[in-house]
């Protein structure tokens, strides 16, 4: 049958289970958005408030399904509005399909009204990227930019159509989507054996697990080769939910905001097993002294990763759910009881602490945890309250952490919270916000407001920038440039005017009466939490140091004396 440019895209996103799209319209794709219209009992629009938000919040939806995510923008400044959220998830390897239109073919590259290469642009932060300029490729361009956001190591790819593309009419056939395989033909019979005879050999196993975990739904194989390791585990931030954080053996985050005991053992270990990890800086510290004394063995779907940041001994290279299925079913019942009971004296000797009195961010997380018993989507911006939220929050199940780790994206997480809900309908979705992060994307209360989503917003409200100002109090004499936020922004009155519920927490028994309310009710709500500016993220490895020399507050105060 014949159609036109923009029905084959309604099309091909119907072909591939499409349910909701994340979007901004204007006039290049006012052709693509008419065909929404006309189909908008089977694709779900969000018009978002910002390009920027739809980006996020495709990316939200993508990390809390496994599914890829939607975003569509029109031409120029619509399509660069996306880039923030394009790179975001290509760093985190999040699978999302970005969709721009461009000016007509015979305008390109003619500085024409609102016109950009996007695919240009893109180029650095996208998995792949096309412009289709010949309306017969058109379907089959969709087709292939789906499969390959999820092939392997998933991540972000961009298809942009010029104007005039979505008005043409050609043949189009209908077709099932390809099913995504697992990459196994790189998993190699010898690298298993290697992998085998060092994880039979280890005296003290520490295994490390990262956000290709979480990517492949690996999680029970993860806790039976855990079992049959019978070792320690510890995560990255990416990494968060692939193992429950509620079990014996898990001892915190690993890096420079990791905990002491996790930092220590795997400086200590004499194997440590790195699953679905990529050896970011942040985790490693010094790189030449980082699990010094230990063999590194790596699992990891992207063979650009192995020996990248940091030379391994042996790897297996595939998809980590098949690497732990094959591991475990010939992998011998090992023991380390010594090894695990000199890691739990560690951690009752190093345990997380904040003050026992006044509102703080750790006691801000700690309670959203334990009202909520640890069965919420927690999603982040970025700063203090990240790391905070990765610490003080368990995550028992994947998915259910979502933030920027390898961008860092302030204004991330109110976008991706409005992708998780609208994915989740049932869950209840808590963005953790800091102040200066909120200003970034608080727009996107007026989106969820309108779209009657009960998400909930925890504002960590200190009136400063605190991770970079807990950086210039640390390392740069106490030069605190730019980073002071003490101003007249009211944000409760912001976010009542943009149509949310909005209460405003100073004690302890203020937040929790105030998150009780907010999960008692149907409607966007935001929890402004006044703490103090001096509260900081404990424990902390200094730039470039060894992991081991993690210190906190307490350390800084002896060495004082």
């Amino acid at each position: 049958m014949q159609i036109t440019g923009a029905q084959i895209v309604i099309e091909c996103l119907k072909e591939q289970g499409v349910d909701t799209v994340f979007g901004y319209p204007g006039g290049a794709i006012l052709n693509v958005y008419d065909e929404l219209y006309k189909h908008q009992n089977e694709i779900r629009h969000i018009l978002t408030s910002h390009e920027q938000g739809a980006s996020h919040a495709a990316d939200g939806y993508a990390r809390s399904t496994g599914k890829v995510g939607v975003c569509l923008a029109t031409s120029g400044p619509g399509a660069t509005n996306l880039v923030t959220g394009i790179a975001t998830a290509h760093m985190d390897s999040v699978p999302i399909v970005a969709i721009t239109c461009n000016v007509t073919v015979p305008l390109l590259g003619k500085d024409s009204f609102q016109e950009i290469d996007i695919a240009g642009i893109t180029m650095p932060i996208t998995k792949h990227n096309f412009i289709v300029k010949d309306v017969t490729k058109l379907a089959d361009t969709i087709r292939r930019a789906f499969k390959i956001a999820q092939t392997g190591r998933p991540g972000p790819v961009l298809v942009d159509i010029p104007k005039d593309i979505t008005a043409t009419k050609t043949e189009y056939t209908p077709k099932k989507a390809e099913p995504i395989e697992r990459i196994t033909h790189t998993i190699r019979e010898e690298d298993l054996k290697t992998a085998l005879t060092m994880l039979k050999a280890a005296k003290k196993p520490y295994i490390f697990v990262g956000g290709g975990a979480v990517i492949s739904e690996a999680s029970d194989q993860l806790k039976e080769f855990v079992r049959k390791l019978d070792a320690p585990v510890c995560d990255s931030l990416m990494g968060k939910g692939a193992f429950d954080g509620t079990e014996d053996a898990y001892t915190g985050m690993l890096g420079m905001h990791g905990t002491k005991t996790s930092n220590l053992g795997v400086s200590q270990c004499d194997l440590l097993v790195a699953v679905g990890v990529r050896f970011s800086d942040r985790v490693l510290g010094n790189a030449d002294k980082f699990a010094a004394h230990a063999k590194i063995l790596q699992f990891d779907v992207d063979p650009a990763e192995i020996n990248k940041n940091k030379r391994v001994d042996a790897c297996v290279v595939g998809d980590i759910k098949e690497i732990l299925t094959r591991i475990n079913e010939r992998l011998e019942q090992t023991e380390h009881e010594e090894w695990l009971s000199y890691l739990g004296d560690l951690k009752k000797k190093f345990p997380l602490k904040y003050p026992k009195t006044g509102l703080t961010g750790p006691y801000v997380i700690e309670e959203t945890y334990r009202i909520t018993q640890g069965d919420a989507i927690i999603v982040t911006e970025v700063g203090q309250h990240q790391m905070w939220a990765a610490q003080y929050y368990k995550y028992k199940q994947p998915r259910t952490f979502l933030s920027s780790g390898g961008l860092g994206t302030m204004g991330y997480g109110l976008g991706a919270a409005i992708g998780a809900q609208v994915a989740n309908p049932t869950k209840r979705v808590i963005n953790i916000a800091g102040d200066g992060c909120f200003r970034m994307n608080m727009n996107e209360l007026a989106t969820a407001a309108r779209e009657k989503l009960p998400l909930i917003e925890i504002i960590v409200n200190n009136h400063v920038l605190g991770m970079v100002r807990q950086w210039q109090d640390l390392f740069y004499e106490k030069r605190y440039s730019a980073t002071i936020l003490k101003d007249g922004v009211d944000f409760v009155k912001v976010a009542e005017a943009l149509g949310a519920k909005a209460y405003r927490a100073t004690t302890r028994e203020e937040f929790t009466q105030a998150l009780r309310l907010a999960l008692e009710g149907r409607e966007p709500t935001v929890i402004d939490c006044m703490i103090d500016m001096e509260n900081k993220v404990w424990p902390m490895v200094a730039p470039g140091a060894d992991i081991s020399t993690a210190f906190t507050d307490e350390d800084l105060e002896r060495e004082n004396v």
